[in-house]
């Protein structure tokens, strides 16, 4: 298990002084970057050898947003890896080690240069040691299913701002994109976000959402109905 310490700074935090939902997952990926590059497994090493390590999906648990001045601490571990995927939990504790966010992910090893995804070699994992036991909590699927209606918003056109160094829009800036478009009473509870295709510069991002009785389904898509991303934000 990796982790480390943290304290809520006043620029992470929303207008009730929480941790914000997407500074909650820059702490996660944050963590995760973290142990890669301690290791010497991170960004530099990767793009020597043509590869990286992308997310497929998140489910993120919050039990409860820290708040400005709270120090808190985040910890991950991979708990498998199968074919081409990394499974990794991550959690972000109290002082007293209370779970505020419980959270799961996938990921799959990319070929960059040949641009489709490899399975790892033993190099690739073996840095990370031994896999940990899962995180207790309950785990949603993978995929979420897109409902038959939905209503169709204006087109986001994909800035600089929301690129990551593999120049496509980072996972959290899919979040920040949906959370401008939804209700400000909205209090998220948990995430669930599946990625389809990354989205570049200049693309065009068409947000298809949905109501529910928990909250709200959004597919981010291109002019042909094909989703970047699928977002579900629930309260």
């Amino acid at each position: 298990m990796y982790h480390f310490d943290g304290r809520v700074r006043y620029s992470e935090t929303d207008e009730q002084g929480r941790l914000s939902l997407t500074g909650v997952m820059d702490y996660l990926q944050d963590c995760s970057t973290f142990q890669s590059e301690d290791l010497g497994m991170g960004i530099r090493y990767l793009t020597a050898q043509n590869r990286a390590w992308w997310v497929t999906s998140w489910q993120i648990i919050i039990e409860r947003y820290p708040v400005l001045g709270e120090e808190i601490r985040i910890s991950t571990w991979p708990y498998d890896f199968k074919g081409i995927y990394g499974y990794r939990n991550f959690a972000i504790e109290d002082r007293d080690g209370n779970y505020l966010v419980k959270a799961n992910s996938i990921w799959f090893f990319y070929d960059t240069m040949h641009q489709r995804p490899v399975r790892p070699q033993r190099a690739d994992i073996e840095g990370y040691g031994e896999c940990e036991p899962p995180m207790d909590m309950e785990y949603a699927p993978r995929r979420i299913a897109l409902p038959g209606e939905y209503a169709q918003l204006e087109a986001i056109r994909v800035s600089r701002h929301h690129l990551d160094t593999n120049h496509h829009v980072n996972n959290a800036r899919y979040i920040e994109i949906i959370k401008e478009l939804l209700p400000e009473s909205l209090k998220v509870k948990e995430i669930r976000a599946e990625y389809k295709k990354a989205a570049v510069l200049g693309d065009y991002m068409i947000p298809r959402v949905t109501k529910d009785e928990d909250g709200y389904i959004t597919a981010l898509c291109d002019a042909q109905g094909a989703a970047y991303a699928v977002i579900m934000l629930r309260e």
